[in-house]
């Protein structure tokens, strides 16, 4: 053979060589089945879990049903608004209706943002009509105050949320400093 096709050859098969050593932990049994793959125990081979491609990738939370969560505000609006058995169960399918709407209506990207606020503004008073049709007018005021109530409660668990998502964000911040600092 030539020397320049030996030299080819002699190139191709060390790197050939170094990319499979480096998959396999350089044979410091930090590879795949030397039990020291990242995370678990400090050695820069790949873990079999990272190998999964995109199936591994953090999922979306599972979205939680709407008539699962119509049922849980039903169950609050109930004793406030004095709700009898036939009315709850016609409010809790009205409620889950509004809700798939409205999942349909955010996720129409057809739609601009100014469009999907006046939407969203029919559905809720579309939503509202079919609710008090249910009610009787002294239920409808409950209704109205029980409402009011219900949207303060959703700022302040949401303002809450954020606030103490923040303080988890700093605390964290702080552990990894402190750390750095310490090695």
């Amino acid at each position: 053979m030539k020397p320049t096709q030996t030299l080819f050859i002699l190139v191709f098969t060390l790197l050939c060589f170094n990319s499979v050593s480096a998959q396999y932990g350089n044979g410091y049994n930090n590879g795949y089945g030397g039990g020291g793959g990242y995370g678990r125990g400090g050695g820069m081979g790949m873990d079999r879990s990272m190998m999964s491609g995109p199936q591994s990738s953090p999922s979306k939370p599972k979205e939680i049903p709407a008539e699962e969560t119509a049922a849980k505000i039903v169950e609050q609006m109930k004793p406030e608004v004095k709700l009898d058995d036939l009315q709850a169960i016609a409010i809790t399918n009205v409620i889950a209706d509004s809700m798939r709407e409205q999942g349909i209506l955010l996720k129409n990207e057809n739609s601009s943002q100014d469009q999907k606020i006046e939407q969203m503004t029919a559905l809720r008073e579309s939503t509202t009509k079919k609710i008090t049709a249910f009610l009787n007018p002294d239920q409808i005021e409950k209704y109205t105050t029980f409402m009011a109530n219900f949207k303060e409660i959703k700022k302040t668990k949401n303002k809450k949320k954020k606030d103490s998502d923040t303080k988890e964000v700093k605390e964290i911040k702080e552990e990894t400093e402190a750390t750095k600092v310490h090695e």
